[in-house]
């Protein structure tokens, strides 16, 4: 069973770190270098704030709305990053299934930090 409002809120917590992530690399090659392990982490911070909002969830729930919240703000990022044409099309696909699995570790581990 999911929690539909701590899974809007990890999204859109994360969606705007990941938005501001490629605006400021857009400008800033440095930033721009970080990307892939800034993107990454951010959907790792959205799982987290999914799983530490949706207290009381099943492991394997918890993980599986980390992994929505981590995919969605990731793909929205990215399809931003693509737009102004930082990124190419492919890394659609690989970052956002990245950052799936980072999201959902993010919630695996919200269960442990959320207990205590």
């Amino acid at each position: 069973m999911f929690n539909s409002r701590a899974l809007l809120l990890a999204t859109v917590l994360g969606t705007v770190l990941q938005v501001i992530m490629v605006v400021a690399g857009h400008s800033n090659k440095s930033i721009a270098n970080l990307f892939a392990v800034g993107g990454m982490g951010i959907s790792l911070v959205a799982g987290l704030v999914y799983a530490m909002m949706a207290r009381g969830g099943t492991t394997s729930s918890l993980a599986v709305g980390g992994l929505i919240a981590g995919a969605v703000c990731a793909l929205i990022g990215i399809f931003v990053s693509y737009m102004m044409h930082d990124v190419p099309a492919t890394l659609l696909l690989l970052g956002t299934v990245s950052s799936a699995v980072t999201g959902a570790i993010g919630g695996w581990i919200g269960k442990f930090v959320a207990r205590a």
